[in-house]
Protein backbone atom coordinates (compact mmCIF):
# COMPACT_ATOMS: atom_id res chain seq x y z
CA UNK A 1 0.00 0.00 0.00
CA UNK A 2 1.16 3.61 -0.77
CA UNK A 3 2.61 5.80 2.10
CA UNK A 4 2.54 9.15 2.90
CA UNK A 5 6.09 9.50 2.83
CA UNK A 6 7.19 7.62 -0.01
CA UNK A 7 9.93 9.52 -2.17
CA UNK A 8 9.01 11.24 -5.34
CA UNK A 9 9.97 8.56 -8.28
CA UNK A 10 11.88 8.81 -11.87
CA UNK A 11 9.46 10.76 -13.78
CA UNK A 12 11.09 9.62 -17.23
CA UNK A 13 10.96 5.94 -16.63
CA UNK A 14 7.84 5.27 -18.94
CA UNK A 15 5.75 7.69 -20.90
CA UNK A 16 1.65 8.12 -19.82
CA UNK A 17 0.12 5.52 -17.85
CA UNK A 18 -3.21 4.39 -17.58
CA UNK A 19 -4.75 2.98 -14.79
CA UNK A 20 -8.03 1.12 -14.71
CA UNK A 21 -9.97 0.00 -11.83
CA UNK A 22 -11.99 -3.38 -11.91
CA UNK A 23 -14.53 -5.07 -9.55
CA UNK A 24 -14.93 -8.22 -8.54
CA UNK A 25 -17.07 -9.10 -11.62
CA UNK A 26 -14.20 -8.80 -13.86
CA UNK A 27 -14.11 -7.70 -17.88
CA UNK A 28 -18.07 -7.74 -17.74
CA UNK A 29 -18.13 -5.13 -15.92
CA UNK A 30 -16.05 -2.71 -16.98
CA UNK A 31 -17.37 0.10 -19.05
CA UNK A 32 -16.30 0.73 -22.61
CA UNK A 33 -13.52 3.25 -22.38
CA UNK A 34 -11.67 1.10 -19.72
CA UNK A 35 -11.73 -2.17 -22.29
CA UNK A 36 -10.45 0.30 -24.78
CA UNK A 37 -7.75 1.47 -22.90
CA UNK A 38 -6.70 -2.38 -21.87
CA UNK A 39 -7.26 -3.42 -25.68
CA UNK A 40 -4.34 -0.94 -26.70
CA UNK A 41 -2.19 -1.86 -23.89
CA UNK A 42 0.84 -3.32 -24.67
CA UNK A 43 1.41 -4.18 -20.89
CA UNK A 44 -0.59 -5.03 -17.93
CA UNK A 45 0.47 -4.73 -14.65
CA UNK A 46 -1.06 -5.68 -11.84
CA UNK A 47 -1.48 -8.03 -8.69
CA UNK A 48 -2.71 -11.74 -9.96
CA UNK A 49 -6.36 -11.50 -8.53
CA UNK A 50 -6.58 -8.51 -10.87
CA UNK A 51 -4.76 -10.47 -14.36
CA UNK A 52 -7.03 -13.31 -13.59
CA UNK A 53 -10.15 -11.11 -13.92
CA UNK A 54 -9.41 -9.73 -17.33
CA UNK A 55 -9.21 -12.53 -20.50
CA UNK A 56 -6.10 -12.50 -23.04
CA UNK A 57 -6.74 -9.44 -24.91
CA UNK A 58 -2.88 -9.09 -26.71
CA UNK A 59 -1.37 -7.58 -24.13
CA UNK A 60 2.12 -9.31 -21.70
CA UNK A 61 0.77 -9.61 -18.26
CA UNK A 62 3.21 -8.70 -15.90
CA UNK A 63 2.67 -9.46 -11.64
CA UNK A 64 3.87 -6.45 -9.62
CA UNK A 65 6.91 -8.02 -7.86
CA UNK A 66 6.90 -8.21 -3.98
CA UNK A 67 7.92 -5.80 -2.01
CA UNK A 68 6.10 -3.34 -4.26
CA UNK A 69 7.44 0.26 -3.00
CA UNK A 70 11.50 -0.96 -3.90
CA UNK A 71 10.99 -2.37 -7.20
CA UNK A 72 8.35 -0.16 -8.38
CA UNK A 73 10.81 2.22 -10.48
CA UNK A 74 12.53 -0.86 -12.19
CA UNK A 75 9.51 -2.63 -13.06
CA UNK A 76 7.99 0.59 -14.67
CA UNK A 77 11.78 1.64 -16.24
CA UNK A 78 11.84 -2.56 -17.78
CA UNK A 79 8.74 -1.32 -20.01
CA UNK A 80 10.08 2.03 -21.43
CA UNK A 81 8.99 2.88 -24.46
CA UNK A 82 5.34 0.33 -24.31
CA UNK A 83 2.21 1.28 -23.53
CA UNK A 84 1.38 0.72 -20.05
CA UNK A 85 -1.79 -0.53 -18.44
CA UNK A 86 -2.16 -0.81 -14.73
CA UNK A 87 -5.29 -3.03 -12.80
CA UNK A 88 -6.40 -1.75 -9.66
CA UNK A 89 -8.74 -2.68 -7.64
CA UNK A 90 -12.24 -0.54 -7.96
CA UNK A 91 -11.17 2.78 -7.47
CA UNK A 92 -7.49 2.91 -8.07
CA UNK A 93 -7.37 6.46 -5.62
CA UNK A 94 -8.79 4.71 -2.61
CA UNK A 95 -5.99 3.04 -0.64
CA UNK A 96 -4.86 1.80 -4.03
CA UNK A 97 -1.94 2.17 -6.65
CA UNK A 98 -3.43 4.78 -8.61
CA UNK A 99 -2.38 7.68 -5.07
CA UNK A 100 1.44 5.69 -5.39
CA UNK A 101 1.67 6.43 -9.12
CA UNK A 102 0.75 9.96 -8.79
CA UNK A 103 3.15 10.63 -5.83
CA UNK A 104 6.12 8.26 -7.90
CA UNK A 105 5.37 9.78 -12.04
CA UNK A 106 3.17 12.83 -11.13
CA UNK A 107 -0.71 13.25 -12.31
CA UNK A 108 0.55 14.62 -15.65
CA UNK A 109 1.61 11.06 -16.62
CA UNK A 110 -1.10 9.30 -15.58
CA UNK A 111 -4.75 8.72 -17.14
CA UNK A 112 -7.63 6.91 -14.45
CA UNK A 113 -10.20 5.54 -15.41
CA UNK A 114 -11.55 4.23 -11.78
CA UNK A 115 -14.09 1.48 -11.31
CA UNK A 116 -17.02 1.30 -8.79
CA UNK A 117 -14.57 1.35 -5.41
CA UNK A 118 -15.73 -1.26 -2.99
CA UNK A 119 -16.73 1.43 0.18
CA UNK A 120 -19.52 2.32 -2.62
CA UNK A 121 -20.96 -0.88 -2.95
CA UNK A 122 -20.91 -1.45 1.10
CA UNK A 123 -22.61 1.33 1.60
CA UNK A 124 -24.98 0.64 -1.83
CA UNK A 125 -25.92 -2.34 0.24
CA UNK A 126 -26.05 -0.99 3.70
CA UNK A 127 -28.47 2.06 3.00
CA UNK A 128 -25.36 4.37 4.49
CA UNK A 129 -24.79 7.65 3.26
CA UNK A 130 -20.94 8.75 2.56
CA UNK A 131 -21.32 12.08 5.38
CA UNK A 132 -22.12 9.58 8.01
CA UNK A 133 -19.48 6.93 7.37
CA UNK A 134 -16.03 6.27 8.41
CA UNK A 135 -13.63 4.62 6.47
CA UNK A 136 -10.55 2.76 7.99
CA UNK A 137 -8.09 1.25 5.97
CA UNK A 138 -5.94 -1.83 7.40
CA UNK A 139 -4.42 -2.92 4.41
CA UNK A 140 -0.36 -3.19 5.14
CA UNK A 141 -1.60 -1.60 8.55
CA UNK A 142 -2.41 -2.76 12.06
CA UNK A 143 -5.86 -3.25 13.08
CA UNK A 144 -5.61 -0.86 16.23
CA UNK A 145 -5.82 2.34 13.67
CA UNK A 146 -9.60 1.46 14.11
CA UNK A 147 -9.50 2.26 18.02
CA UNK A 148 -8.78 6.15 16.83
CA UNK A 149 -13.12 6.47 15.35
CA UNK A 150 -15.18 4.53 18.06
CA UNK A 151 -17.63 6.31 19.50
CA UNK A 152 -21.28 4.99 20.28
CA UNK A 153 -23.50 5.15 17.07
CA UNK A 154 -20.40 5.33 14.49
CA UNK A 155 -20.62 3.80 11.65
CA UNK A 156 -17.63 1.87 10.07
CA UNK A 157 -16.14 0.64 7.35
CA UNK A 158 -12.48 -1.60 7.39
CA UNK A 159 -10.88 -2.40 4.66
CA UNK A 160 -9.62 -5.38 5.25
CA UNK A 161 -6.34 -7.36 4.73
CA UNK A 162 -7.22 -10.54 4.16
CA UNK A 163 -9.74 -13.46 5.21
CA UNK A 164 -8.18 -12.51 9.13
CA UNK A 165 -9.48 -9.33 9.38
CA UNK A 166 -12.93 -9.85 10.51
CA UNK A 167 -12.14 -11.65 13.76
CA UNK A 168 -9.30 -9.20 14.58
CA UNK A 169 -11.47 -6.07 14.21
CA UNK A 170 -13.90 -8.20 16.49
CA UNK A 171 -11.20 -8.89 19.23
CA UNK A 172 -10.12 -5.21 19.08
CA UNK A 173 -13.85 -3.95 19.80
CA UNK A 174 -14.12 -6.25 22.43
CA UNK A 175 -11.11 -5.60 24.38
CA UNK A 176 -11.93 -1.29 24.00
CA UNK A 177 -15.28 -2.35 25.10
CA UNK A 178 -17.49 -2.02 22.28
CA UNK A 179 -18.22 -6.12 22.35
CA UNK A 180 -21.85 -5.18 21.32
CA UNK A 181 -21.09 -3.95 18.14
CA UNK A 182 -22.62 -5.26 14.97
CA UNK A 183 -20.61 -6.13 12.56
CA UNK A 184 -21.06 -7.01 8.82
CA UNK A 185 -18.62 -8.62 6.60
CA UNK A 186 -19.16 -8.36 2.78
CA UNK A 187 -17.52 -10.31 0.77
CA UNK A 188 -16.22 -10.47 -3.00
CA UNK A 189 -18.47 -7.08 -3.08
CA UNK A 190 -19.74 -7.03 -6.87
CA UNK A 191 -18.61 -10.45 -8.33
CA UNK A 192 -20.90 -13.98 -8.51
CA UNK A 193 -19.80 -14.92 -5.44
CA UNK A 194 -21.00 -11.98 -3.09
CA UNK A 195 -22.32 -12.39 0.10
CA UNK A 196 -22.66 -10.89 3.76
CA UNK A 197 -22.38 -12.52 7.24
CA UNK A 198 -23.25 -10.76 10.31
CA UNK A 199 -22.97 -11.01 13.62
CA UNK A 200 -21.99 -9.51 17.34
CA UNK A 201 -18.43 -8.46 17.83
CA UNK A 202 -17.90 -10.20 21.26
CA UNK A 203 -19.91 -13.25 20.06
CA UNK A 204 -17.81 -13.55 16.81
CA UNK A 205 -16.63 -17.14 16.31
CA UNK A 206 -17.28 -17.56 12.61
CA UNK A 207 -14.75 -19.48 10.44
CA UNK A 208 -12.51 -17.06 8.12
CA UNK A 209 -14.64 -16.43 4.60
CA UNK A 210 -13.11 -14.97 1.40
CA UNK A 211 -9.74 -12.86 1.64
CA UNK A 212 -11.24 -9.97 -0.62
CA UNK A 213 -13.95 -8.57 2.20
CA UNK A 214 -14.69 -5.58 3.70
CA UNK A 215 -16.11 -4.96 7.32
CA UNK A 216 -18.97 -2.74 8.49
CA UNK A 217 -19.03 -1.89 12.21
CA UNK A 218 -22.09 -0.13 13.48
CA UNK A 219 -20.56 0.80 17.16
CA UNK A 220 -22.58 -0.32 20.37
CA UNK A 221 -20.42 0.36 23.65
CA UNK A 222 -21.08 -1.82 26.71
CA UNK A 223 -22.00 0.15 29.68
CA UNK A 224 -18.87 1.72 31.57
CA UNK A 225 -16.33 1.74 28.39
CA UNK A 226 -14.11 4.99 28.53
CA UNK A 227 -15.59 7.60 25.51
CA UNK A 228 -13.03 9.23 24.14
CA UNK A 229 -13.76 12.98 22.90
CA UNK A 230 -11.80 14.42 19.59
CA UNK A 231 -10.11 17.16 21.03
CA UNK A 232 -7.01 18.12 22.68
CA UNK A 233 -7.12 16.83 26.12
CA UNK A 234 -7.64 13.03 26.88
CA UNK A 235 -7.76 11.79 30.33
CA UNK A 236 -4.86 11.23 31.95
CA UNK A 237 -6.30 7.26 33.25
CA UNK A 238 -6.20 6.36 29.64
CA UNK A 239 -2.57 6.72 29.40
CA UNK A 240 -0.32 4.10 31.08
CA UNK A 241 2.60 6.27 32.40
CA UNK A 242 4.62 6.48 35.08
CA UNK A 243 4.41 9.93 36.31
CA UNK A 244 6.37 11.71 33.92
CA UNK A 245 3.73 12.82 31.03
CA UNK A 246 2.31 16.10 30.04
CA UNK A 247 -1.03 16.26 32.10
CA UNK A 248 -4.50 16.75 30.61
CA UNK A 249 -4.89 20.62 30.93
CA UNK A 250 -1.38 21.36 29.93
CA UNK A 251 -1.73 18.93 26.91
CA UNK A 252 -4.64 20.84 25.85
CA UNK A 253 -2.90 24.30 26.43
CA UNK A 254 0.54 23.33 24.28
CA UNK A 255 -1.99 21.20 21.56
CA UNK A 256 -3.79 24.72 20.82
CA UNK A 257 -1.02 26.65 20.28
CA UNK A 258 0.77 23.48 18.28
CA UNK A 259 -2.19 23.76 16.12
CA UNK A 260 -2.23 20.63 14.28
CA UNK A 261 -3.12 20.65 10.76
CA UNK A 262 -3.71 17.74 8.42
CA UNK A 263 -0.63 15.68 6.71
CA UNK A 264 1.95 17.78 9.36
CA UNK A 265 4.70 16.08 11.02
CA UNK A 266 5.49 16.46 15.02
CA UNK A 267 8.41 15.98 16.89
CA UNK A 268 7.52 15.22 20.70
CA UNK A 269 11.31 15.63 22.51
CA UNK A 270 11.34 14.02 25.57
CA UNK A 271 7.94 12.39 24.84
CA UNK A 272 7.66 10.87 28.39
CA UNK A 273 4.13 8.68 28.16
CA UNK A 274 3.68 9.66 24.28
CA UNK A 275 0.65 11.87 25.24
CA UNK A 276 1.40 15.09 23.00
CA UNK A 277 2.19 12.81 20.35
CA UNK A 278 -0.72 10.97 20.38
CA UNK A 279 -2.97 13.49 20.48
CA UNK A 280 -1.28 14.93 17.72
CA UNK A 281 -1.73 12.16 15.60
CA UNK A 282 -5.53 11.55 16.56
CA UNK A 283 -6.39 15.18 15.15
CA UNK A 284 -6.56 13.61 11.70
CA UNK A 285 -5.81 10.27 9.97
CA UNK A 286 -3.39 12.24 7.80
CA UNK A 287 -0.93 13.58 10.60
CA UNK A 288 2.08 11.77 11.87
CA UNK A 289 4.79 12.31 14.71
CA UNK A 290 8.16 11.20 16.12
CA UNK A 291 7.86 10.58 19.90
CA UNK A 292 11.80 10.98 21.04
CA UNK A 293 12.74 9.74 24.23
CA UNK A 294 15.96 8.70 25.77
CA UNK A 295 14.15 6.20 28.45
CA UNK A 296 13.80 2.60 26.93
CA UNK A 297 11.23 1.74 28.89
CA UNK A 298 9.34 4.52 28.33
CA UNK A 299 9.74 4.35 24.66
CA UNK A 300 8.46 0.52 24.44
CA UNK A 301 5.31 2.46 26.71
CA UNK A 302 4.55 5.13 23.81
CA UNK A 303 4.09 2.73 21.95
CA UNK A 304 1.67 0.58 23.50
CA UNK A 305 -0.42 3.82 24.37
CA UNK A 306 -0.12 4.63 20.59
CA UNK A 307 -1.28 1.51 19.59
CA UNK A 308 -4.24 1.14 22.08
CA UNK A 309 -5.17 4.75 21.32
CA UNK A 310 -5.76 3.82 17.83
CA UNK A 311 -2.64 5.67 16.25
CA UNK A 312 -0.06 2.27 15.90
CA UNK A 313 1.72 4.34 13.00
CA UNK A 314 3.63 6.33 15.71
CA UNK A 315 7.32 6.42 15.16
CA UNK A 316 9.02 6.33 18.53
CA UNK A 317 12.64 7.03 18.70
CA UNK A 318 15.01 5.70 21.51
CA UNK A 319 17.88 7.54 22.29
CA UNK A 320 18.89 11.33 23.83
CA UNK A 321 17.97 14.52 22.13
CA UNK A 322 19.49 16.65 20.80
CA UNK A 323 21.61 13.78 19.07
CA UNK A 324 18.24 11.45 18.58
CA UNK A 325 17.25 14.82 16.20
CA UNK A 326 19.83 13.86 13.60
CA UNK A 327 18.51 12.60 10.44
CA UNK A 328 14.96 12.93 11.18
CA UNK A 329 12.51 14.56 8.89
CA UNK A 330 11.74 18.23 9.18
CA UNK A 331 9.29 18.76 11.59
CA UNK A 332 6.15 21.15 11.04
CA UNK A 333 5.70 21.20 14.71
CA UNK A 334 7.78 20.69 17.75
CA UNK A 335 7.25 20.07 21.56
CA UNK A 336 9.69 20.11 24.34
CA UNK A 337 8.26 18.86 27.08
CA UNK A 338 11.21 19.14 29.38
CA UNK A 339 15.24 19.04 29.31
CA UNK A 340 15.29 22.61 28.78
CA UNK A 341 18.74 22.43 30.41
CA UNK A 342 19.96 20.32 28.17
CA UNK A 343 22.86 22.21 25.71
CA UNK A 344 21.94 22.83 22.61
CA UNK A 345 18.29 21.10 22.73
CA UNK A 346 16.02 24.09 22.12
CA UNK A 347 18.59 25.64 19.54
CA UNK A 348 18.61 21.78 17.73
CA UNK A 349 14.69 22.12 17.74
CA UNK A 350 14.14 25.61 16.49
CA UNK A 351 16.86 24.97 13.57
CA UNK A 352 15.33 21.49 12.86
CA UNK A 353 11.74 23.53 12.43
CA UNK A 354 10.26 24.53 9.20
CA UNK A 355 9.69 27.63 8.25
CA UNK A 356 6.16 28.48 9.21
CA UNK A 357 6.52 25.96 11.92
CA UNK A 358 5.70 25.80 16.08
CA UNK A 359 7.05 25.53 18.80
CA UNK A 360 5.68 24.99 22.35
CA UNK A 361 7.97 24.48 25.45
CA UNK A 362 6.83 23.44 28.77
CA UNK A 363 9.59 24.40 31.88
CA UNK A 364 8.69 23.89 35.22
CA UNK A 365 12.07 24.90 36.88
CA UNK A 366 13.67 28.68 36.84
CA UNK A 367 16.86 27.52 34.97
CA UNK A 368 13.88 26.69 32.35
CA UNK A 369 11.56 29.44 32.69
CA UNK A 370 15.34 31.67 32.19
CA UNK A 371 15.74 30.09 29.02
CA UNK A 372 12.23 30.43 27.60
CA UNK A 373 12.61 34.26 28.56
CA UNK A 374 15.76 34.06 26.71
CA UNK A 375 14.56 32.73 23.58
CA UNK A 376 11.20 34.95 23.84
CA UNK A 377 13.28 37.88 23.72
CA UNK A 378 14.88 36.49 20.65
CA UNK A 379 12.04 34.87 18.93
CA UNK A 380 9.30 36.44 20.05
CA UNK A 381 6.09 34.67 20.41
CA UNK A 382 3.65 33.90 23.71
CA UNK A 383 5.04 33.32 26.97
CA UNK A 384 2.44 32.35 29.40
CA UNK A 385 2.19 30.53 33.38
CA UNK A 386 0.02 28.34 33.72
CA UNK A 387 -1.00 27.79 37.43
CA UNK A 388 -3.77 24.55 37.93
CA UNK A 389 -5.45 23.96 41.06
CA UNK A 390 -7.84 20.91 41.44
CA UNK A 391 -10.55 20.74 44.52
CA UNK A 392 -8.89 18.13 47.53
CA UNK A 393 -10.48 16.89 50.75
CA UNK A 394 -9.08 19.18 53.39
CA UNK A 395 -9.66 17.86 56.69
CA UNK A 396 -13.22 16.94 56.53
CA UNK A 397 -14.22 19.88 54.33
CA UNK A 398 -12.56 21.01 50.61
CA UNK A 399 -9.88 22.93 49.69
CA UNK A 400 -7.70 23.72 46.43
CA UNK A 401 -3.94 22.23 45.71
CA UNK A 402 -2.10 23.91 43.60
CA UNK A 403 0.36 21.76 41.47
CA UNK A 404 3.50 23.73 40.50
CA UNK A 405 3.14 26.18 37.80
CA UNK A 406 4.47 25.72 34.21
CA UNK A 407 6.22 28.59 32.27
CA UNK A 408 5.32 28.04 28.26
CA UNK A 409 6.59 29.63 25.26
CA UNK A 410 5.20 28.87 22.13
CA UNK A 411 5.97 30.61 18.50
CA UNK A 412 5.76 30.31 14.99
CA UNK A 413 8.74 30.21 13.18
CA UNK A 414 9.27 33.12 10.13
Amino acid sequence: MASRAEPRGNRQVVEKVTVVGIGADGWAGLPEPSRAAIDAAEVLLGGARQLELVPDRGAEKVRWPSPLLPNLDATLAAHAGRRVCVLASGDPMLSGIGGTLARRLGADRLRILPGVSSVALARARLGWSAEETEVVSVVGRAVHRLARVLAPGRRVLVLSEGSATPAEVAELLTERGYGPSSLTVLEELGGAGERAVTGIAHDWERAEGAALNLVAVECAAQPGTPLLGTLAGLPDEVFEHDGQFTKRDLRASSLARLAPRPGELLWDVGAGAGGIAIEWCRAHPANRAIAVERDPARAERIGRNARELGVPDLRVVTGAAPAALAGLAAPDAVFLGGGLGVPGLLDACWAGLRPGGRLVANGVTLQAEQALAAAYAEHGGELVRISIEQAAPLGGLTGWTPARAVTQWSVGKP
